[in-house]
């Protein structure tokens, strides 16, 4: 009889709960980034743009400081060439725009212009009332658990992801 250790036990519920609820969560990501709330969203915020160059504007929106290519990049986990292509999009449609780093002349940072923050912000706010109808119905508490358990699930998740990128390569 093979009996297993409380850690082995406890290990084995966790994955039992994780795969119990990762279609839910590729279900719901899938909605958010490929789906038609997406696309009401877009159209909500009067954006012609394709869901790349939307992802950019978000993120430069969202950031609490103008950022770099690199940054940008880093942030939606995409390469970089990627982020300067869409950049340069929004840049023409005069959405985004580049400042000088001060802190090295030669790099620069993208920030939205007003009118980019706005579009960003319809489709926020768009996106937002959409999730609000979704939990209308919800208890106080259940929205603060929701709101709760995501921000610690994404800060474990981010800060895990920073580790595999800090290790060293696997040896072959």
């Amino acid at each position: 009889m093979n009996a297993e250790s409380p850690d082995e036990a406890g290990a084995d519920r966790s994955a039992e709960a994780v795969w119990a609820v990762l279609p839910r969560l590729t279900h719901l990501s899938n909605a958010m980034t490929r789906g038609r709330l997406v696309e009401r969203a877009t159209e909500a915020a009067g954006l012609t743009l394709d869901r790349p160059a939307t992802g950019v504007l978000l993120t430069v929106h969202a950031a609490d400081r103008p950022l770099r290519i690199g940054e940008i990049a880093e942030r939606m986990q995409v390469v970089g060439p990627h982020v300067t292509r869409q950049v340069q999009e929004l840049e023409r449609r005069g959405l985004v725009r580049r400042v000088g780093d001060p802190h090295d002349r030669r790099a620069s940072l993208i920030e939205p212009t007003a009118e980019g923050a706005k579009a960003a912000n319809r489709y926020t706010t768009s996106m937002l009332g959409w999730f609000a109808d979704a939990m209308a119905d919800w208890s106080d508490q259940d929205r603060g658990d929701l709101g709760r358990l995501l921000g610690k699930l994404a800060d474990d998740v981010i800060a895990r992801l920073a580790l595999l990128d800090d290790a060293p390569p696997p040896a072959t």
